[in-house]
This record gives C-alpha cells, sequence and structure tokens, in this order.
C-alpha cells in the first residue's frame, strides 16, 4: 500500500486540535500585541509572505483594515525589494506585518531588512519557528509552533498562521476573541459531514479545470484553495473574485470544470447567483457556506451562528481534502509536490542592487 500524502493527510486532519493549541499560546502573548500596537500607534499597515503566505497576507489584510479601520494592504515580499517607491510612501508611520511558516525565505527577510532601512516603523512576524531568523530581527512575533509540518504544501501552518492574524486583529480591535474558540469544534462537524463530498468531488479526474470564486475576507483563502490543487495535484486551477468571474472567465465553465465558490455573509445572494448560473452552464458547482439548495450541486455549510471575521479559516481544510484526495486519484504523491522545496532560498546578494 502506498504511503504518498500520510502527512498531508495527517496534517489536513489535526486542524482543530492543532487551533486549539495555537490559541491557548496566542492568549499569553495578547498583553503585549495590545500595548505593543498601542505605543506604536502606526497609521497604516502593510502584510507581506511568498506563495501560500502573500495569500494569507490577503485576507490578514482585509480584516485588519475592516475590523480597525486602519489602511492595511497586501504585498509580494518581493514588490518590496524592486518596487519600494511603490509600496512605501510613509514608512515611518507603517507597521510590516511578515508572515513567513519556516521564518528562513530569503525574499521575505529581505523585504524586512529593505522596509528598516526605508525607516519602517516596525516590524512583527507570525511565522512557526521562534529560532528562525524571521522571528529573531522582528520586534514582535506570534508564534504557531504546534503547526509544524512535514510535508511541503502548507495546510496546517496556513491556517494556524491565519488564526494567529485574526487574533492579533480582533485584539487591536478591541474585540473579544473568545469566538474563534469555537472554531476547532465546527471545524471537526465540517470534516465529518463533507468527507464523502470532497473525496468523491477529487476523485472526478473527468474535472480538468478549477476555478475557486471568493470575495471579500475569502479572496486570499480562494487563492489559497487554488494554489493548494495546483501543487498537490498539478491541475489548472484559478482564483477569482465572485463577480469578476462573469467578465470573462465563465466562458471556461463547461462539463470539464468544477467552480468552487467561497461564499461570504454579506454579498450571499449575489454570489449563490454566479454560481446557479454556472451550474446552469454545465459545470460542477461546490459552494461552501452557502443557505441555497438550488444554486450549487454540492454544499458545505458551517451550521454556527459566528461573526464573520472569525469564518475564513474553515473555508480551507475541506478544499485542502480535495487538492489531496485528487492528487490520490492522480497517483501523485501530496507530501512532495513536483518541483517544489518547503523554503524558497536564493542568494541575498542578487538582491542588493535590486
Amino acid at each position: 500500500m502506498s504511503n504518498n500524502g500520510q502527512y498531508t493527510f495527517a496534517e489536513i486532519r489535526s486542524q482543530p486540535s492543532i487551533w486549539e493549541q495555537v490559541l491557548q499560546t496566542y492568549r499569553a502573548d495578547q498583553a503585549t500585541v495590545l500595548e505593543g500596537w498601542n505605543r506604536l500607534s502606526p497609521s497604516n499597515v502593510l502584510f507581506t509572505g511568498c506563495g501560500s503566505t502573500y495569500y494569507l497576507s490577503q485576507t490578514a489584510a482585509a480584516l485588519f483594515q475592516s475590523l480597525t479601520g486602519v489602511p492595511s494592504r497586501a504585498l509580494p515580499s518581493s514588490e518590496f525589494l524592486f518596487f519600494p517607491n511603490h509600496v512605501l510612501l510613509n514608512p515611518g508611520e507603517t507597521l510590516l506585518v511578515a508572515i513567513s511558516r519556516s521564518g528562513t525565505t530569503t525574499e521575505t527577510l529581505q523585504a524586512v531588512n529593505q522596509f528598516r532601512a526605508k525607516g519602517g516603523r516596525a516590524v512583527w512576524a507570525i511565522s512557526c519557528y521562534p529560532e528562525h531568523d524571521l522571528a529573531q530581527i522582528s520586534d514582535l512575533t506570534l508564534l504557531a509552533e504546534a503547526a509544524h509540518e512535514q510535508s511541503i504544501a502548507q495546510t496546517r501552518s496556513f491556517s494556524s498562521m491565519l488564526l494567529l492574524a485574526k487574533a492579533l486583529t480582533a485584539t487591536v480591535a478591541g474585540i473579544e476573541i473568545s469566538p474563534l474558540d469555537n472554531l476547532p469544534i465546527v471545524l471537526r462537524q465540517v470534516l465529518e459531514n463533507t468527507a464523502d463530498i470532497v473525496e468523491g468531488l477529487g476523485r472526478r479526474l473527468d474535472l480538468q479545470r478549477m476555478s475557486f470564486l471568493g470575495s471579500g475576507f475569502q479572496y486570499g483563502i480562494a487563492a489559497e484553495a487554488m494554489l493548494k490543487m495546483k501543487e498537490m495535484s498539478l491541475t489548472n486551477s484559478e482564483a477569482f473574485h465572485f463577480m469578476e468571474f462573469r467578465h470573462g472567465p465563465m466562458s471556461m465553465a463547461n462539463e470539464q470544470s468544477l467552480v468552487v465558490g467561497l461564499v461570504s455573509e454579506k454579498a450571499r445572494a449575489h454570489e449563490e447567483q454566479v454560481l446557479l448560473e454556472m451550474a446552469q452552464l454545465g459545470a460542477e458547482t461546490l459552494g461552501l457556506n452557502t443557505l441555497s439548495n438550488s444554486c450549487c450541486h454540492y454544499l458545505v455549510g458551517f451550521n454556527a451562528s459566528l461573526p464573520p471575521w472569525t469564518l475564513p479559516a474553515l473555508y480551507l481544510p475541506p478544499l485542502q481534502l480535495l487538492a489531496y484526495y485528487r492528487a490520490i486519484a492522480k497517483g501523485l504523491d501530496p507530501d512532495n509536490p513536483r518541483n517544489l522545496e518547503a523554503v524558497v532560498s536564493l542568494d541575498p546578494a542578487t538582491f542588493a542592487t535590486a
């Protein structure tokens, strides 16, 4: 029997218990976070990362600006290196939140250095390794040590660092973080209730193209789901904002495509209408957090009365499993995606004149 994907599967399924540990650890740091924020009082926040953590940054920035009212945006770390004048308009009033699973990604470390050289106000980090470079050069680090992974593709590390970004945001916004404690409970139910759906769809090799739709807080999660599908299963996948899918990409909707919608609370009716239209064009449709039985062929419900800001992490584990099962069906090893390594390490000297 093949051991392909054994680590990936275990790491995806472990997320409820890992989230509990991460939240418990954060509580010990919460007072330090609030004191640090009040002392800095930055006028804007930049979130940065590479690959998965750039997509995490997109969701984190949307959450932070929405809940705190502080202007926030997300950029890939390479933008700091090659286009600093596009990025840093007022570095002295800017907090940089750098996100890296390993804490050793060259571009992110160089972005921090560039930010410091430009007079940036402070650097905070979200990572999984306290002993690695990013944590050592940051002013404050939030850690998800329980989320270490043996597989290359990020699964529980991504969701756990996202959980820390949510807790950070709620703390700064003066919102009680206790609703996050319900997420592990809800996720256990989601994984149990959707196991057959995601495995069945994952093994459908007649579905040759995947489109992941998400808006608001969910766009970064849709992009990460797209990346997981590409990494693990080598499947043509794209991510779009919901309404944007009508503006051209819907031309690809047919019997060989799966359209996955990460439905939001705020724009539910509009987003469900998009899924319904794609189903009418012949695409298979999967809706997450949808309340409509008529808009999708397959539904993943959360069945929880939680604030919308807590929800983004819930969308991802079922979609990680979707990618896992597709990889297994294609005879691939999700633990070791083709052409990839856990960390992209480059020669820092190549950025010296960037």
